[in-house]
């Protein structure tokens, strides 16, 4: 399994400056609905390339990444809801939580791998989702919590309002945006050659003295971090937490934008998220059993795509190029 592709020169800025001016376009060119759409997609694609850090850069597959995204949420909505009406502080709080979270369950997991490492992760997240259900005096059990209000945002001594769809678009799009370019430079750093390193044969980068288990949890942490950002997100877009944000289940999503979109390719998990949702979106027009209908997709996507789709278009491009200059 390949990892993401390392970008290198000004032409992935420019093709990223270029993607981050249409997602600026796009509010002014669809309707509310889609906003909203567009909005989750976002946040999801946030999501689903944090948990790529793990998937395609260290290659540790994570079943538990749902309770890093719910703790990230529930820590926002509680400081919310007894804490200073304060927006960054919710974010200060939630991104926190997740960290901690990702640092006391990583120790436990990086240790293993392959399988031991899904499994394992798997069990802390359906903890963690056991407690969010059972403690109602803190997280509303079942219901989850709600009935808190978004502070506006200030900017330049102004006042903004998140709750008109199109100023919480551009806010969404702008920490986004911050989250990916962290991941950027973090799979462009030398550190993340010596994750690649230790995805491809961690035997020999243990032999020639590195740490294995440290940078794999300094991964997790970040991978953690920034998908407990995308669990604030959530949920100051849907102004509520709920447990199912934690479930195993929710866990899948990433799992599944990513092998839609491609693990070897940077974008390659939020063009999944971006397919996933215009998919179901799409379908759901037609027929409830939209599931249905997406693995319907999903199995000639596996079968003609190994790469998941961006990652396939790109390989073949690349090689294409390759063969024309040889």
């Amino acid at each position: 399994m390949g990892g993401p592709a390392v970008p290198g020169g000004g032409r992935e800025w420019v093709v990223g400056l270029v993607v981050l001016a249409g997602l600026a376009v796009l509010p002014f060119a669809v309707s509310t609905y889609w906003l909203f759409v567009l909005t989750e997609i976002l946040i999801m694609g946030l999501f689903a390339m944090s948990y790529n850090l793990l998937f395609g850069v260290t290659g540790l597959l994570s079943f538990g990444q749902a309770a890093l995204f719910g703790m990230g949420a529930y820590a926002a909505a509680l400081t919310l809801l007894h804490g200073p009406r304060s927006l960054w502080l919710a974010f200060g709080a939630g991104v926190g939580a997740a960290a901690l979270t990702a640092l006391v369950i990583g120790y436990l997991c990086v240790r293993r791998d392959e399988i031991f490492f899904a499994m394992l992760t798997l069990g802390f997240g359906m903890m963690v989702f056991t407690v969010a259900h059972n403690w109602r005096e803190l997280t509303g059990g079942s219901d989850g919590l709600s009935g808190f209000g978004v502070p506006a945002l200030e900017v330049l001594g102004l006042k903004v309002s998140l709750f008109k769809p199109r100023n919480m678009y551009f806010f969404t799009l702008a920490v986004a945006s911050g989250g990916v370019l962290v991941l950027w430079r973090v799979v462009r750093s030398p550190f993340g050659l010596i994750l690649r390193a230790a995805r491809e044969n961690k035997e020999r980068l243990a032999f020639v003295g590195a740490d294995v288990q440290r940078y794999r949890l300094v991964s997790f942490v970040i991978a953690g971090t920034l998908g407990g950002l995308a669990g604030v997100l959530f949920c100051l877009f849907n102004r509520m937490a709920t447990p199912d944000m934690m479930h195993w289940s929710f866990s899948a999503k990433p799992v599944l934008m990513t092998v839609l979109g491609g693990a070897t390719v940077f974008f390659g998990p939020a063009f999944g998220a971006a397919a996933f949702f215009v998919l179901e979106q799409l379908t759901i027009q037609v027929t409830e059993s939209w599931m249905f209908v997406l693995g319907l997709i999903l199995i000639p996507v596996v079968i003609f795509f190994p790469e998941g789709i961006l990652g396939t278009l790109v390989d073949r491009v690349l090689r294409r190029r390759g063969a024309g200059r040889g």
